[in-house]
């Protein structure tokens, strides 16, 4: 009996623990507590990212030219490696609207920003022990406030992107109006993943390297230099399974296409990023009182 009594009691707390997980009730809440956190802390977060920005190019010759043309510079590193070395082109069409050099950037621009977040996120608590230590600190700000520097190259390439388009097209596609909500969806996908690594950073140092091999390698796993169709039948559902395909795919959309034709990569991506949001403040705070500890 006894045997039996522990058996429905591990049963039972294992249910009790699925339920609590998956509470509709409980991840809105959770969720909403993200977003409060984040606001109330938005002055704090904004001082970082500047003194972080002005930190990493102090004393240089050049200074700040570096935030924008460090991006740049890959940008058109990776347009002369594919475009001009392999000499590859896109026959446009009315399905294919544009020229090879936009779809580059349209898939490497996103892909800089979530490859900058997953490396920064990844360290935000090693990096800044000693305000992790601090008992008063708010250490929920420092993922959001990786994920906000990591916006930068972003910005830039949207920029880039747009100048591109108006000068090869003459005009802007109505699409552009939804770049809004993409970078907010973008900006809540990488904090809760920034929530997830910098969480598990401290009890395992490895992760920080495989992260940045993973990024290295992630490029060529994403539909940024190449159609999908061109991708071997037995190979394309990679495709599909990578999380971040979806992200590519609604920047394409929006940049690229100018009209929805990946409309599941957009129901994909919302649901997604309001759920990796919440899961990742959920385990951030389960395990935060314990990270100081082991810094």
């Amino acid at each position: 009996m006894t045997a039996m009594a522990q058996a429905g009691g591990a049963a039972f707390a294992f249910w009790r623990m699925l339920l609590i997980v998956f509470s509709p009730h409980q991840n809105l809440r959770y969720f909403r507590e993200s977003l409060a956190v984040q606001w109330r802390n938005r002055g704090l977060a904004m001082e970082m990212v500047r003194r972080d920005l002005r930190g990493q190019f102090a004393g240089q010759f050049f200074g700040a030219f570096w935030i924008f043309g460090h991006p740049i510079i890959q940008f058109c590193v990776y347009i002369f490696i594919f475009a001009v070395v392999f000499k590859t082109r896109i026959d446009r069409s009315i399905d294919l609207p544009r020229d090879y050099t936009t779809y580059i950037l349209v898939g490497l621009v996103p892909w800089l920003f979530i490859q900058q977040s997953l490396v920064r996120t990844s360290t935000s608590l090693v990096a800044q022990a000693n305000l992790v230590k601090q008992v008063v600190f708010p250490i929920d700000v420092l993922p959001f406030c990786a994920v906000l520097i990591s916006l930068v190259p972003l910005l830039v390439g949207l920029a880039v992107i747009a100048v591109y388009t108006l000068l090869t097209q003459g005009m802007l596609p109505w699409t552009f109006v939804l770049l809004p909500l993409v970078v907010a969806l973008s900006i809540s996908l990488m904090t809760g993943i920034g929530f997830l690594l910098a969480t598990a950073t401290p009890f395992f140092r490895d992760l920080k390297d495989i992260i940045q091999v993973a990024t290295i390698v992630g490029v060529y796993v994403i539909p940024a230099f190449y159609l999908p169709q061109w991708v071997p039948d037995k190979l394309r559902f990679l495709l599909y399974l990578n999380p971040f395909s979806y992200v590519i795919w609604v920047y394409q959309d929006t940049l690229y296409f100018g009209r929805v034709a990946h409309p599941w990569s957009w129901l994909v991506f919302a649901v997604g990023s309001i759920a990796v949001l919440t899961l990742g403040y959920r385990a951030f705070r389960a395990v935060r009182i314990f990270i100081a500890d082991v810094l």
